[in-house]
């Protein structure tokens, strides 16, 4: 295992939104995905980010930050909506590997918030299961209905908003991790087009690290 100190949170969000900048550059380094990091991460891992994202196919974190293996504590549902599994799965990122960083992760023309906002609407009902994500997607959609917000990147912004708040609220331990600055949470908008992700929130960052980005 690397036996290098681990990273503040300032320290991996810079580390982060510089993978997504080669990855958009298109000089991506592909670190730590040989045979050697293999062989260094088998015996325990020791992730510097949780990344809590949307499920779709175009949102492959390790390619789109331009990390490897033992590099990200990857969760993943449809809308990035967050049940019991999720929040423990964080919870274990963050008090059980000591990842510095949370990272909520949406993106544009994203399938669950289209679905929620056709559901409200136009009363189109989903079936099965799908409509519980509709509905974890709903107070986010009414949220931004209530400020005026009509357009796409508009909506998904206050959705991943509304994800980091619920985190916060939700999880005691991570609010704990985010009030003693050993953990931030920070919300990211990738474009699927050019492939940059845009900061939209953050909680517990320092004020410098917080300004990195657009829509902090």
């Amino acid at each position: 295992m690397n036996d290098a100190p681990p990273l503040t949170p300032s320290e991996a969000v810079e580390l982060l939104l510089a993978g997504n900048q080669r990855f958009v550059a298109g000089t991506p380094q592909h670190p730590n995905q040989d045979a050697a990091r293999r062989a260094e991460t088998a015996p325990g891992q020791r992730p510097f980010a949780v990344i809590f994202g949307c499920s779709d196919s175009r949102l492959a974190a390790e390619i789109i930050f331009d990390q490897g293996l033992g590099d990200l504590f990857v969760v993943r549902t449809a809308g990035h909506v967050a049940g019991p599994e999720v929040l423990g799965s964080i919870e274990y990122g963050v008090s059980v590997l000591d990842c510095p960083l949370v990272v909520v992760l949406g993106h544009d023309s994203c399938g669950a918030v289209a679905a929620t906002r056709a559901a409200l609407t136009d009363g189109v009902a989903a079936t099965g299961y799908v409509r519980d994500v509709i509905e974890r997607v709903t107070p986010s959609v009414l949220a931004a209905r209530a400020a005026g917000l009509t357009q796409d990147d508009e909506i998904i912004a206050e959705h991943i908003r509304h994800s980091v708040d619920l985190l916060l609220d939700r999880s005691r331990v991570l609010a704990d991790q985010v009030a003693t600055g050993r953990t931030a949470v920070v919300g990211l908008s990738y474009r699927l087009a050019d492939g940059s992700a845009q900061l939209v929130t953050t909680r517990g960052l320092p004020v410098e690290a917080a300004a990195t980005g657009p829509g902090a």
